[in-house]
């Protein structure tokens, strides 16, 4: 087992983080197949996808057990966000904190993207801090590169959920100003990030 955890370049502090994200994506594809929940079933190849890539390039890159962590959560949100249901609605529509009626503002999918692409910008942190001379002295110039980075990681979401409508008209991802909204909270978190990577003064 130990030898087969090496070869899948696992440390052991990383296996609850593979049991508790196997056990929920599983959940989530028994859930969304019982339901025909095509957009949902696609997202989980997309996790899935971006899954083995991470364990993958795992021992090169060593990766913060926090920030998997992070990242696990951030797709247990999301599978939570599509797959249960109040009152006959997506948890995903459900408005946390009524701030804005016209723009359908504090919803759960916006706390997931704040979340999430704060998560995102963690991890292109980690990507290239490895490339920065130490101790890092231009911190302006490296936050907004690292803000950049997660932004780009919330624009490759969009434009898979772009191929979900695609592939999906009946989707319920949303028109340009549910997108516009999006990307209005990935700079948030992408920010929320940059702050808290300041604060730990690069030490994740």
């Amino acid at each position: 087992m130990n030898l087969y955890l090496e070869y899948m370049f696992l440390k052991k502090s990383q296996i609850p983080i593979l049991i508790f994200t196997l056990i929920y994506l599983l959940v989530a594809l028994f859930i969304f197949i019982a339901r025909a929940n095509y957009e949902f079933i696609m997202y989980i190849g997309v996790v899935v996808f971006f899954f083995f890539l991470i364990l993958f390039t795992n021992e090169k890159i060593r990766y913060p057990d926090v920030i998997l962590w992070g990242l696990s959560f951030w797709g247990l949100l999301h599978m939570c966000g599509g797959g249960v249901l109040i009152n006959g609605e997506r948890l995903y529509g459900l408005i946390l904190i009524p701030i804005s009626s016209m723009y359908s503002i504090f919803r759960y999918d916006q706390f997931v993207h704040i979340i999430g692409f704060g998560i995102a910008t963690l991890l292109m942190f980690v990507l290239i801090e490895s490339k920065l001379k130490k101790p890092i002295k231009n911190w302006s110039a490296i936050s907004v590169v690292i803000i950049m980075a997660g932004l780009g990681v919330g624009a490759i979401n969009e434009i898979i959920e772009f191929t979900a409508v695609v592939i999906m008209p009946e989707t319920g991802v949303g028109g340009f100003i549910n997108m516009a909204l999006d990307l209005v909270s990935d700079l948030i978190g992408a920010c929320l990030a940059m702050i808290y990577i300041r604060f730990k003064k690069g030490r994740l």
